[in-house]
């Protein structure tokens, strides 16, 4: 077996293992998720149809199992095919999903099947487990210090954690169809939408495929609501039988006029267009140079910013990480001697740690930098001409570091 194969063996071992145990992690709360959402992808610039979708959700709500809680309702500006709830009532829309429905009743079905999730009591168990499993694929990884180990781990901690996914699912579709019925549509249209986005998932599937890459899917790599699963009709089947006054019309007219305009795609044109902002779409990173300097990036893992006068200048460089801390990281592997004014720092609520190196034999000083995200340690190098312009500068240095 050669070294990939070992580290995979051990990996899949590991998470077999935590699979065994009826263990749950504590992950972060509902509102980390919603502020790391709010800055990656961020929500759809359109007042309007937040307010619709809020609308929507409220009602959902009020005739629900939890009409008396908080529930946060937001369209993000992502292109894929998902909607997801995670803990304390907070719910998702991507807005690439409502690029494929047809009608209002249809949204209304997707937001009242992740309603649905919250008030059967299935995100904060399964995000707790979920958590847990792929926080061990990646320390696994770490150790290996293989993207392959990672990228396979997490598809099998994914794995682990549907063990419950079907029934889970048929419960959150019970539970709105009955939401859809007793707000006057037609449940049906649950069995309609999930059937779009089935002929959908599988043309992306393919193409993904032929590309030898992944795609991610509604709920998850494993799409989970076969067109003709039984179960599923009959529980819609339950609610349409129902004593509601299943009368209300589909809401065609009102979706289409509140999605006139939706973006198809990246939405390139949204996003603020900023000189000084450097960003690496395959890393999925990004930071702001002070403002008014220029950069440049000499390979997709190395870009080095500087003022106008050439007084100073800033490189961020990519490299391996180690099951080092970040301080440790910066003695032992980038060879740093002596540091001044080491500290902490938690960009994004990434771990990392700066300080000043002393400069030797009359040279300035130098500020250095690392920040761990996923495999990759990001090291920061902000130098000046002469001392006086390195105090000059190092606060610069610092806004744009943390």
């Amino acid at each position: 077996m050669n070294q990939l194969g070992q580290q995979l063996t051990i990996c899949f071992a590991l998470l077999m293992l935590w699979g065994s145990v009826n263990v749950a992690v504590a992950g972060p709360s509902g509102r980390q998720i919603y502020e790391e959402m709010m800055l990656n992808p961020g929500p759809y610039p359109d007042p309007a149809l937040q307010a619709y979708i809020r609308e929507l959700g409220q009602r959902i709500v009020a005739i629900s199992e939890k009409p008396n809680e908080d529930f946060t309702f937001t369209v993000l500006d992502d292109p894929s095919l998902n909607a997801f709830a995670t803990a304390d009532n907070y719910v998702y829309m991507n807005r690439g999903l409502m690029n494929y429905m047809r009608n209002e009743a249809q949204l209304v079905s997707v937001l009242a099947h992740e309603v649905g999730h919250i008030t059967e009591g299935h995100v904060d168990f399964m995000q707790g487990k979920a958590f847990g499993a792929q926080a061990l694929a990646a320390i696994v990884a770490v150790l290996a210090g293989s993207n392959e180990v990672y990228e396979a781990g997490m598809d099998y901690a994914n794995a682990l954690t549907k063990g419950r996914g079907r029934d889970n699912e048929l419960e959150a579709d019970a539970a709105g169809a009955r939401y859809m019925t007793a707000l006057g549509y037609d449940p049906n249209e649950i069995i309609e939408m999930l059937s779009t986005m089935t002929d959908i998932q599988r043309l992306q599937r393919e193409r993904a495929r032929a590309a030898g890459a992944g795609r991610q899917t509604y709920h998850g790599i494993y799409y989970t609501h076969p067109r003709n699963d039984a179960r599923l009709r009959a529980v819609v089947a339950r609610a349409a039988r129902a004593d509601a006054d299943v009368g209300r019309e589909k809401g065609r007219e009102r979706f289409q006029q509140m999605t006139e305009g939706l973006v198809w795609g990246e939405n390139f044109q949204a996003k603020e267009q900023i000189p000084e902002r450097w960003s690496n779409l395959q890393k999925r990173i990004r930071f702001d140079f002070p403002k008014g300097w220029q950069h440049q990036t000499h390979s997709p893992g190395m870009v080095t910013g500087s003022p106008g006068d050439g007084g100073a200048s800033l490189s961020m460089s990519i490299k391996p990480r180690t099951t080092q801390t970040p301080e440790e990281y910066l003695y032992n592997q980038l060879n740093v001697s002596s540091l001044r004014d080491g500290k902490e720092i938690s960009p994004a609520r990434l771990k990392g740690f700066t300080g000043v190196v002393p400069g030797e034999g009359g040279a300035p000083d130098r500020r250095i930098a690392v920040i761990y995200y996923k495999l990759d340690a990001y090291v920061f190098n902000g130098n000046s001409k002469d001392l006086e312009r390195f105090r000059e500068f190092d606060e610069q240095f610092l806004d744009t570091i943390d």
